[in-house]
């Protein structure tokens, strides 16, 4: 055999054996059909794919956090976030864009929980696992949900409210601002205050289940009930700090007392509307809790491995949080002395006396 030949079948037998080592890569164990391969993850890309803008903390908080833990986890992988701002069908073409780009994982929070059943049949189909993230997917199951545990947070914002009504000797009805028709964590949060207010004693004078959270909608169905009920409103039970604060807007713009108003989130606007007095409540529920355990299931699932599940929720393992609820009463000490929240953040302006008054500093 000449040089040239010999040279040539060397050529071909390292590309036969780069081949065989490429596929090995790239094979293993699966979860389900679904879990992406084992061997190594380097270089690899996960997506995170956000609902909305509504709620500032998908930007300021999921999103760096979520990037943060990966890259302790994976220095070489890389994240491929986007925010869907509401549309549900633009969230289904980020979602495709993610999987052609060849993702190991994708991590979704759903604009509609139920159109988001497409994405998860479309990703499973292709061999790339699912984690829900905050809001669950009931219709086509996930491969793993990472969550606070929605209902009960419902139900402590709600039963917060009630007891200080009841402390506070209130009379008159309640309004319920509820979150998206088409997020099931909202149905969640709704089911959860509904266990709390109707066996309370007091009335449910309306409710209002808000597109796409938007505050503006809240703010001006909350507006309708001024003028329909006055002085009967005792307080209002809204499902998030984004319409809590449409609530509370709406009441100001009416020139009439805001009664006590529940959240849920802890942004950095609701703990001034506490500091300040304007809302009665929030739930902490550190978003890093949740962004780094999503960013571990995530990178299980890149290799190949198949988390176990605290608990089930619509058939999907699950991993769900007990949140806090924050007052006037404990908000330093939970949002500011455990360093979830900053002085400086918050104790701006106008907001800096009534910071001085609660010791925040």
């Amino acid at each position: 055999m000449n040089r040239a030949k010999i040279r040539t079948s060397a050529l071909a037998a390292a590309a036969i054996a780069a081949s065989v080592s490429l596929t090995a890569c790239g094979s293993g164990s699966t979860n389900g059909g679904t879990g992406s391969g084992g061997g190594g993850v380097e270089n690899a890309k996960v997506a995170f794919l956000m609902p909305d803008l509504a709620s500032t903390r998908y930007e300021l908080a999921d999103k760096p956090l979520f990037e943060a833990k990966m890259k302790q986890l994976c220095p070489s992988c890389t994240v491929i976030y986007q925010n869907a701002d509401s549309d549900a069908a633009k969230q289904q073409q980020q979602a495709n864009s993610a999987l052609a780009q060849g993702v190991k994982a994708l991590v979704l929070d759903p604009v509609d929980s139920a159109a988001a059943a497409t994405i998860v049949k479309t990703a499973q189909s292709q061999k790339v696992p699912v984690i829900a993230y905050d809001r669950p997917i009931p219709a086509t199951p996930a491969d793993y949900y990472v969550s606070f545990d929605n209902e009960k947070i419902g139900a402590m914002i709600a039963q917060s409210l009630v007891d200080h009504l009841k402390e506070q000797k209130a009379t008159g009805g309640l309004l319920e601002v509820n979150g998206s028709p088409t997020d099931a964590a909202a149905g969640l949060i709704k089911k959860g205050i509904h266990s709390a207010i109707d066996p309370s004693g007091f009335k449910l004078l309306a409710e209002y289940d808000t597109p796409d959270w938007q505050p503006e909608k809240a703010q001006t169905w909350v507006s309708g009930q001024i003028t329909r009920f006055g002085d009967q409103i005792a307080g209002v039970v809204a499902a998030n700090d984004g319409t809590g604060g449409g609530a509370i807007a709406a009441f100001k713009a009416a020139g009439v007392k805001v009664p006590p108003v529940t959240g849920n989130d802890a942004e950095v606007a609701a703990a001034q509307r506490i500091i300040s007095g304007d809302q009665y409540n929030t739930i902490s529920k550190p978003i890093k809790i949740v962004a780094e355990a999503s960013a571990n299931v995530a990178f299980q699932f890149m290799k190949g491995e198949k988390p176990a599940g605290k608990t089930t929720l619509y058939n999907t393992p699950s991993e769900l949080f007990v949140p806090t609820v924050v007052t006037r009463q404990n908000i330093n000490e939970v949002l500011f002395q455990s360093g979830i929240m900053k002085a400086s953040e918050a104790c701006t302006g106008a907001y800096a006396k009534g910071c001085a008054e609660l010791g925040i500093k």
